[in-house]
């Protein structure tokens, strides 16, 4: 029987070989990991594609197993993001996403996009001063940062916060080491924005529709609005669209920047014909995507999946890095073809839960691609591609990189 191990530094670094066999030989897979943690994986497209839009597949932390329950244990029943859309589901679910759904909209995006130029300008200028940079901490991260935290109402000053609380709170709870540091982060975030929220409820103007609000936090606690999210659905809501509002665009940059160094021809492509630029960031979210596997599942009865029973009560992860490379959903599924049309992936989700973000996430990988490709002439690594280091959070939902050196030239 087909086996993996999920914390092994090599599967880490490249997992796809490893998808590739348990989808030939094992597409439902069992797997105990550290803790006592027991998790099935999904890894077929179509397999995939069904359990995220089957309902027979909670959210519901209630409905998560023991061993999973002991790994939420300090940052709240619902995990280290508290109550928010991704932990729920129907009807919860549905009014808490109609809520901020308003504030995503491709129209409400396209708005954004010269303020989101400009902040990409800025940043990749400060680059090309250094002939040496890590485009994690020079682009990748601060570019999605700034744009959420603007979104929201965030001050300026207290970003780089949340940007170590995020990494506090995606830190694996498989260790001791990684439940404090979940706690300690969870903590500082709910400190924070409790008291930021409580500022914004002495200046929130009433008389001001959603659209016309200075901010998504202050459209969200408007008084006497229908449907208003509770105190805890609120500060869940905030941690969940500042973590995968801006940690997912850092790891669709540093991926997918490495996906174009190591396939030259492409990359000659996107220089040539910036035309293809749409197609190209949903391949190189299809080849290398940001999000590895969903948020665990909780069966609600038994489920059969490709022969195989998923008992009720079972924790399942719906592994998109493997359905995104399944033959039998994508023609050459390990050729990166940035051109590619017929490009179903399902790196945002698929049925209810699909991602809110992904109008934003597309926009600001459009944005940073094609600055950095009309503002250098040339990007090279700086070192050699088996000497960097993935950073895998979740445990194992998150995909990318500590570090991205790169060599540029204007």
């Amino acid at each position: 029987m087909t086996s993996v191990d999920l914390q092994s530094k090599d599967f880490q670094s490249n997992p796809y070989p490893s998808y590739a066999r348990l989808r030939e030989e094992a597409p439902v897979h069992f797997v105990r990991g550290p803790m006592n943690s027991e998790i099935w994986l999904i890894t077929r497209y179509e397999d995939a594609r069904a359990a995220l839009a089957d309902p027979r597949f909670s959210k519901d932390p209630k409905r998560a197993p023991e061993w999973a329950k002991v790994m939420a244990a300090g940052v709240g029943d619902e995990g280290p993001l508290g109550a928010n859309m991704l932990n729920s589901d129907p009807p919860d679910h549905t009014r808490q996403r109609r809520l901020v759904g308003m504030a995503f909209t491709r129209r409400r995006i396209e708005r954004l996009r010269p303020r989101i130029q400009e902040i990409t300008d800025e940043l990749v200028e400060a680059m090309a001063a250094r002939r040496e940079v890590d485009l994690i901490t020079g682009l990748a991260y601060p570019l999605p940062i700034t744009v959420i935290c603007e979104l929201l109402g965030i001050p300026g000053e207290d970003r780089d916060d949340f940007g170590q609380w995020t990494r506090m709170l995606l830190a694996s709870p498989m260790t001791p080491e990684g439940v404090q540091s979940r706690r300690q982060g969870n903590q500082n975030m709910d400190r924070y924005l409790t008291e930021l929220i409580g500022k914004m409820r002495t200046e929130v103007n009433p008389e001001l529709d959603y659209d016309s609000q200075p901010n998504l936090i202050s459209a969200l606690i408007v008084p006497g609005k229908q449907d208003q999210l509770s105190e805890r659905e609120l500060l869940g809501m905030i941690k969940l669209l500042l973590v995968a509002g801006h940690e997912t665009t850092v790891n669709l940059i540093g991926n997918g920047t490495v996906a174009l160094l190591r396939h030259p021809d492409q990359l000659r492509l996107l220089r040539e014909r910036p035309e293809v630029m749409s197609t190209a960031i949903d391949e190189l979210l299809r080849y290398d995507g940001p999000i590895e596997r969903v948020p665990m599942r909780f069966t609600t009865e038994d489920v059969e999946i490709a022969g195989v029973t998923i008992p009720q009560g079972s924790a399942v992860n719906i592994v998109l890095g493997a359905a995104d490379r399944d033959p039998n959903a994508f023609g050459e599924p390990d050729r990166l073809d940035l051109a590619r049309k017929d490009n179903p992936h399902v790196a945002f989700g698929h049925g209810v839960h699909y991602c809110i973000g992904a109008p934003l996430a597309r926009v600001e990988g459009q944005i940073a691609f094609g600055t950095l490709l009309r503002r250098f002439s040339k990007i090279e690594l700086a070192c050699a591609y088996e000497e960097l280091e993935w950073r895998i959070g979740g445990p194992n939902i998150m995909r990318g990189l500590a570090a991205l050196p790169l060599v540029l030239t204007p």
